[in-house]
């Protein structure tokens, strides 16, 4: 075989690993899905009317508008998985074995990578379906949820990427299990919950010039059906770096880690 069959072979022996692993331990998949489907539930019943009312809707209306970045949120929530996973697999030894076996070194990052982005869209049809359970609407065509989906496949790629550098700086599973809380936090100050034009100046620049207020706004225009202008370009642009910029780090770091 080639170099790349091996190396798609060894990658995929790989992801069978993580995904038994998910199937096996399925708390911390199933807990990535369940804060996003808490908050959509939390907001919707205790703070809907409100805040329907307020931008002009009901209860109804905010829901249509707040699903897409809940399920924004849920996608940055399943990078977490991926820092722990990685952080245990190089704190425990089990990394000092693959290193004596004849593998393609890519192929670990590669699989748990590829296998996070699996879970974490099975989450996000998890919250998909929670919504629609409880009254969410979409006037999307199913060319528009088909593209809705390969953007959060995106996004997820991209987080995820990130998140597994951050697992590889990471000294302990429970320093791992914190790091991406700050990439988890980022759609609460974007426009998952209110449009970014209601926030104090201050706030509405940050909410404005950050990654996840675009990716939200281009999910809830596929997913609406209407216009997402310069959002979408955008988007697929923070997609692009984040996923460079994580992919070069956890590369750099992992290759230096197994040298050692």
């Amino acid at each position: 075989m080639s170099t790349l069959a091996y190396a798609v072979h060894d990658s995929m022996t790989m992801l069978r690993r993580n995904l038994k692993h998910a199937i096996r331990y399925p708390a911390v998949g199933f807990g990535s899905a369940m804060t996003p489907i808490l908050m959509l539930l939390l907001f919707v019943y205790a703070f809907g009317d409100a805040i329907g009312a307020g931008m002009g809707g009901g209860r109804g209306a905010y829901l249509d508008y707040l699903t897409p970045g809940i399920i924004v949120m849920g996608v940055a929530a399943g990078s977490m998985s991926t820092s722990i996973a990685i952080c245990s697999d190089m704190t425990e030894g089990i990394i000092n074995r693959f290193r004596t076996m004849n593998i393609t070194r890519s192929s670990f990052m590669t699989g748990h990578v590829v296998g996070s982005v699996i879970q974490t869209m099975a989450s996000a049809v998890l919250v998909v379906a929670v919504a629609l359970a409880v009254g969410f609407r979409s006037g999307a065509t199913p060319l528009e949820w088909l593209a809705a989906a390969g953007f959060l496949t995106a996004i997820a790629f991209g987080v995820t990427w990130l998140s597994a550098a951050l697992g590889l700086i990471s000294k302990t599973v429970e320093s791992a299990s914190n790091k991406p809380l700050l990439i988890q936090f980022l759609p609460f100050l974007g426009s998952a919950f209110v449009p970014a034009d209601s926030m104090s100046p201050g706030l509405r620049w940050f909410a404005e010039n950050q990654p996840f207020t675009p990716m939200t706004e281009t999910l809830r225009g596929l997913l609406s059906g209407s216009r997402i202008g310069n959002d979408g370009w955008i988007s697929l642009a923070w997609c692009v770096g984040i996923a460079l910029v994580g992919y070069a780090w956890s590369r750099s770091l992992f290759n230096g880690a197994t040298r050692r």
